[in-house]
């Protein structure tokens, strides 16, 4: 009778979200579901998710470290799940992007797949694979989906006329950029530590909330709730080993996105209903660099009432 014991598959989570996850509480039971939510392929019906898709939301990191959010819009069927194992987006480089200058062949990338309608959201992470200026690949190293909530249910409207993005940076946040952060109800996040088994992960993820649900000081620092979740702590559990953070916000009604790139202080303590309603931690976002990207998507979005949120 053999007395060998069946190995283990092996945690998803690094010590970064182990540690978060053990300071909520529930280390072990996330331990259990680790392997099992999280894949290292893309299942059936996320392939068939991803080719209905007109848009979809990328993280990578510049040769300078820093990390970068983006959004890429263009007629569905766009993206395609070669296999199991690769995903194809047909999107073709764009210098106006800070982003863009992270979409080299061989670098890690990360990818948010949603539908604001119907408030459905995968995420995926992995390297990149180009070989034009064109399109390119996604190895997969981990797939998984998440749940609908915070999210702001949208009704896609109209696609614009196409016209090349413009680039305007800026420092400090000017008086439009202030006004959409701080009427926001959603924005998306990028982060991504080193000290994986694979090397670089990168991740891009959704906040959301109601308008206003983050405050703006006088400073350009940002002040953000984190609700509760699903307790996998991607993006502040990449925080706790590596401090830096891309944001971008969208305005919905023209197209334009504002993106910004800086550092990032936890706060896991001290929290009260007064500070922030409902947030169980708070995270704060100092940017050193800031780009509003005029005319940067094609979609016009209008917002749908959601009694569930």
């Amino acid at each position: 009778m053999s007395t060998e014991q069946p190995q283990r598959p092996r945690s998803p989570w690094h010590a970064g979200e182990r540690a978060l996850q053990h300071n909520a509480g529930v280390a072990e039971r996330m331990g259990e579901l680790g392997s099992r939510i999280i894949r290292d392929q893309i299942i059936e019906q996320h392939r068939a998710f991803y080719p209905r898709l007109p848009f979809v939301v990328l993280g990578t990191v510049d040769p300078e470290g820093d990390v970068w959010a983006t959004l890429r819009d263009d007629e569905p069927g766009f993206m395609q799940a070669v296999d199991p194992y690769r995903l194809h987006l047909q999107l073709p480089r764009d210098a106006s992007d800070p982003a863009d200058r992270g979409m080299d062949d061989g670098q890690a990338i990360g990818l948010l797949g949603i539908d604001l309608l119907t408030r459905r959201r995968n995420r995926l992470n992995g390297t990149l694979k180009r070989s034009d200026d064109h399109s390119f690949d996604i190895s997969v190293e981990q797939s998984y989906g998440n749940c609908p909530r915070y999210i702001q249910q949208r009704q896609l409207g109209i696609r614009s006329d196409s016209r090349p993005a413009t680039a305007q940076w800026m420092e400090p946040l000017d008086t439009d950029a202030r006004d959409l952060i701080s009427s926001a109800d959603s924005f998306f996040v990028a982060s991504y530590i080193d000290d994986t088994p694979s090397g670089r992960q990168v991740d891009v993820s959704h906040r959301g909330g109601k308008p206003g649900f983050l405050r703006l000081d006088e400073n350009g620092t940002l002040t953000i709730p984190d609700f509760a979740g699903n307790m996998f702590f991607n993006t502040l559990g990449n925080f706790v080993l590596n401090p830096k953070a891309g944001l971008v916000f969208v305005d919905f009604t023209t197209g334009n996105l504002l993106q910004m790139t800086g550092d990032v202080e936890l706060i896991l303590d001290s929290v009260t209903p007064s500070t922030f309603e409902g947030a169980e931690r708070l995270w704060r976002f100092s940017p050193r660099r800031i780009v509003r990207r005029s005319n940067a998507l094609a979609l016009r979005w209008s917002t749908t009432p959601d009694p569930t949120q």
